[in-house]
């Protein structure tokens, strides 16, 4: 659900019961911790602000001490296309500890090595240049920043410095 409020104005007597059950055959029947809260729009950093390299290096998901209210775990940022987006929203096993592209893309400016499709650290090494590539590898990078964007949800949370 997008809309938080929404659950309290939009559903109805039997939908709430429906979810309440659904809540409690999870939580109760099925052992599933919780693992956190939704995290309503206005909860998270601003799309418009400016992240610097430091503070995007910060949120690799490996600092236990830096969890925002109603996140299950430390964000984890990833620079692409000139955009931070916070890929734990869905993405914390490919790009946490322990995952696949963890060491390759979380905290960095992924952008460079999106582009090439890439895992050489000397493209996610900073700064990072996109000026020598071709018409092709930015296509490929508006690629992934729409993938980031549309199909996985990835919220924005600020802009590269």
């Amino acid at each position: 659900l997008d809309d938080l409020e929404g659950c309290a104005t939009l559903l109805n007597h039997g939908e709430k019961c429906e979810l309440h059950s659904w809540i409690e055959k999870f939580r109760d029947y099925r052992g599933y911790p919780i693992m956190g809260r939704l995290v309503p729009n206005n909860k998270l950093p601003s799309p418009d602000r400016i992240v610097s390299l430091e503070e995007l290096a910060s949120h690799d998901g490996t600092a236990i001490d830096n969890i925002p209210e109603g996140y299950a775990a430390t964000p984890i940022y990833l620079g692409a296309g000139g955009k931070v987006f916070d890929v734990s929203f869905g993405g914390a096993e490919f790009y946490g500890p322990g995952g696949p592209y963890h060491l390759r893309f979380a905290g960095k400016n992924a952008s460079r090595g999106l582009a090439k499709m890439s895992f050489d650290p000397a493209d996610t090494a900073n700064p990072v240049s996109l000026e020598d590539l071709t018409e092709k590898e930015k296509k490929i990078l508006d690629d992934w920043v729409n993938t980031f964007e549309d199909r996985k949800g990835y919220p924005c949370v600020g802009r590269l410095e």
